[in-house]
């Protein structure tokens, strides 16, 4: 069933509903058989779901499709956009919203701070973090755990990087779900009050650091200078603000999903278990079957473009579905199982071209120890609720659930 936008048949589909989110993957198929390139209401508007694999690829890696509005629109003309009020701008500052030139500017700015050889040093404080928590669910005899394993293991670690006080990282947390959860104009309005508070936060946070320089990743953003093209304030508010946010939704979904996916698959789950080599490859699928990416961020197509046979108009938004390039049977063998040893895995879960996630090799190492030390320590697991009572969020680009209550005996 279709209704018409903007005088164009839009998909009755309400792609952020709960319902939609706990299980988007048939309706994708069906799109990507019958509808590949499907008009739904986004932000308000009309947007383009992508959703066949190598269409989702050419979304991510075209220059014809850019990040910045103001790039796919005529340099006269005003593009159409959400208002928000000017204290909030700063976050739109940031390399995940640019395009080349300041795009490469910013991300080399702080690329040093992910390379494999920085991330690998985090691994024992990985380590110890899960065990804690771990450690705390025991004495209490039980845990959610989204906000007792999943949450705190990469807001710990993106926080100390960052050099955010332990007592601020509650409040941060509640401001960025609201930041990933604005999927409509009115969300946009609701969330300016924790807006405020988030850029608020930030500037004292810079202040602190401007005047006590320290051996964190707010310090080396404020120092940061290549070839003498140094970030500006918002420049800075708006890199720390992704940093924070992406820092660790990504790996929180990641987590939780895929234990809720492990304890749906029991065989699988007992390899993870007793087949410690496997965790390579099973972070991969894990990243690929259970999509806490669902969605790519927002692009704007500079020109009109044809894609599988439908146009796509100049300036509208654009969406690369993640989650429906990964399940596509085109590329992946059998792509509704779960298969954890999958070879040639070659998933779009962390993005591709000049946006791929800068964190992917920080989500992949918090992940894997996460899943280590859990099904390590409670090898007995089990969901304390039935899945048909788990609640999906109703965040656009995110996939995860808000709360997951687990039992467990301790032997």
């Amino acid at each position: 069933m279709t209704r018409t936008y903007k005088n164009i048949a839009l998909e009755q589909v309400n792609i952020t509903s709960p319902s939609f989110r706990a299980n988007p993957f048939p309706i994708f198929k069906d799109w990507r058989h019958n509808r590949p390139v499907v008009p739904v209401k986004a932000f308000g508007q009309r947007a383009w779901l992508v959703t066949r694999y190598d269409d989702v690829l050419t979304t991510l890696t075209d220059e014809r499709f850019v990040k910045n509005r103001r790039n796919a629109t005529d340099g006269n003309k005003k593009p159409p956009q959400m208002w928000l009020p000017g204290f909030v701008r700063p976050l739109e500052r940031n390399m995940l919203d640019s395009d080349n030139p300041d795009h490469d500017r910013l991300r080399s700015l702080v690329h040093q701070a992910f390379t494999p050889r920085l991330i690998a040093q985090l691994e024992n404080r990985i380590h110890c973090l899960a065990h804690e928590l771990i450690d705390k669910a025991i004495a209490k005899g039980e845990m959610d755990l989204i906000r007792d394993f999943a949450l705190p293991i990469p807001m710990v670690v993106i926080s100390e990087m960052l050099g955010v006080a332990e007592g601020d990282r509650d409040a941060f947390h509640r401001w960025s779900s609201v930041m990933v959860s604005v999927t409509k104009p009115m969300d946009g309005i609701f969330a300016i009050p924790s807006l405020y508070k988030l850029v608020k936060f930030l500037r004292r946070l810079l202040g602190e650091h401007r005047l006590k320089p320290q051996d964190n990743l707010t310090s080396a953003l404020l120092q940061a200078e290549e070839e003498g093209s140094k970030l500006s304030e918002d420049e800075v508010v708006g890199m720390a603000a992704l940093l924070l946010t992406a820092g660790h939704e990504t790996t929180v979904n990641l987590i939780g999903n895929g234990v809720l996916a492990l304890l749906a698959h029991p065989a699988e789950l007992e390899r993870v278990r007793t087949e410690p080599e496997l965790m390579k490859s099973a972070i991969e699928e894990l990243m690929r079957y259970t999509s806490p990416v669902l969605l790519a961020t927002e692009r704007y197509a500079r020109e009109d473009i044809m894609m599988a046979g439908t146009t796509i108009p100049k300036s509208e938004l654009v969406f690369a579905a993640l989650g429906s390039a990964n399940h596509d049977e085109s590329k992946f063998e059998n792509p509704e199982s779960l298969i954890l040893d999958r070879q040639n895995n070659k998933h779009v879960g962390f993005g591709s071209g000049m946006h791929y996630c800068l964190g992917a090799p920080l989500a992949r190492l918090e992940s894997s120890i996460a899943f280590q030390v859990l099904f390590e320590r409670l090898p007995n697991l089990k969901l304390a609720i039935s899945p048909e009572n788990l609640h999906w969020n109703s965040s656009l680009i995110m996939r995860g659930v808000s709360s997951i209550p687990v039992k467990f005996v301790v032997l």
